[in-house]
């Protein structure tokens, strides 16, 4: 018996196209994250630059794993299976840094939120409820504008400067009601959170709340934020300190989410 190995040429240029191949199919899962609605065939291939023909062959794989689902030539969405992958993530993060969450929450006395990015959006995916008979609440699973919040800047600023450029333009598509008001002033307040790691809502996203935002990267890379807000009466006085409680959390959960 003959063994006959392939030239390392052939094995690279394999290899080279199955790389491809996935990060084709990544560009075309973030273009779907941003359009939850679901989108033609004809608008993947030109968000992603790619032949249509090509972006149908891509999307046939995708659906047979359950990652998109494509339920006719003009709607193509993300899928079941891709959902229940990312929500798993999600909560093992979650429950890690849950009786951290509780802790805080205790400490400070108010309603502290965890929350991720998605798509253009923070999305809340934990919440402690405040001891106040006055808080500020927002339900688990909502979605929120980057660009008007405090998660959603401490999001932003996660990233360099072109790719927050590119997610506060999904977050004003995806947010109409909350137009982008000072495009210059964010970029100098995304510059600041950057080396202060605590960023403001000051009733920006809603009369009458204000709110302190910080945010950090897990070990996959991944901005994850935690948020205090606070009914704008009491914020003023207690702005400082709890600066001083979200920034030694942010501190404390590092060694979790990031080992």
């Amino acid at each position: 018996m003959q063994i006959v190995k392939e030239p390392v040429e052939k094995e690279d240029a394999q290899a080279s196209s199955g790389i491809q191949v996935i990060a084709r199919a990544a560009s075309v899962l973030r273009t779907l994250e941003s359009h939850p609605d679901g989108l033609s065939l004809g608008q993947i291939a030109k968000s992603v630059g790619l032949a249509r023909s090509t972006v149908q062959r891509i999307v046939a794989a995708l659906a047979s794993e359950d990652f998109v689902i494509a339920s006719g030539p003009g709607d193509v969405r993300i899928g079941p299976g891709l959902v229940r992958i990312a929500a798993s993530v999600s909560s093992n993060t979650a429950e890690l840094i849950r009786p951290h969450l509780r802790a805080l929450g205790e400490e400070v006395g108010e309603t502290v939120d965890l929350a991720v990015l998605s798509g253009g959006s923070t999305l809340f995916i934990d919440q402690v409820p405040g001891r106040h008979r006055l808080v500020a609440l927002s339900a688990v699973g909502e979605r929120f504008p980057l660009h008007c919040t405090a998660n959603g800047k401490a999001l932003l600023a996660c990233f360099s400067a072109a790719d927050a450029e590119d997610l506060i333009d999904k977050s004003v598509a995806e947010h109409p009601d909350y137009p982008l008001k000072d495009r210059a002033r964010l970029r100098k307040e995304l510059d600041t959170i950057r080396k202060t790691h605590i960023a403001t809502d000051l009733e920006e996203h809603g009369g009458g709340i204000s709110a302190l935002g910080a945010a950090l990267l897990d070990v996959f890379g991944r901005p994850i934020a935690i948020s205090i807000p606070v009914p704008s009466q009491r914020f003023a006085e207690q702005r400082s300190e709890l600066s001083r409680q979200l920034l030694a959390f942010r501190e404390r959960i590092k060694a979790i989410v990031m080992r």
